[in-house]
């Protein structure tokens, strides 16, 4: 079985870009989700070895790192969770509430990106 990825809050264009992205480099089946509550029930039902999370949720606009905030407070089994963002200030306030180095769109097939998801979805460290 190849690996899954529960992506939640992108557009349906960065979905589809982020999608193959997985798809290409590591088999991974990314799965969609709009809003937090569709996440969760997603998460709680099946296994996800990755969980990204925009930045701002596109279907209702809401804050990605609130969303990781819960997320991590819950303690929802060990699952990486990623922020997607191009700023770094966002990826350096996910990471100091647990998240692992993410990226943003506009580095999505670059090899530090491609290094980056590949090394977490091993299981290994990022760095």
């Amino acid at each position: 079985m190849g690996k899954k990825v529960l992506s939640l809050g992108q557009c349906a264009f960065d979905h589809g870009a982020l999608g193959r992205f997985f798809l290409r480099h590591f088999q991974a089946e990314l799965i969609p989700a709009d809003k937090p509550d569709e996440a969760l029930d997603l998460f709680s039902s099946g296994f996800f070895d990755l969980v990204l999370v925009n930045r701002i949720l596109d279907r209702d606009q809401s804050s990605g790192l609130d969303f990781i905030k819960v997320f991590l407070l819950k303690r929802l089994g060990k699952t990486p969770v990623m922020l997607i963002s191009n700023l770094p200030e966002a990826q350096a306030q996910a990471m100091g509430l647990g998240a692992v180095p993410g990226f943003g769109k506009a580095e999505l097939e670059s090899p530090a990106a491609i290094r980056l998801a590949g090394n977490i979805l091993a299981g290994h460290a990022p760095g």
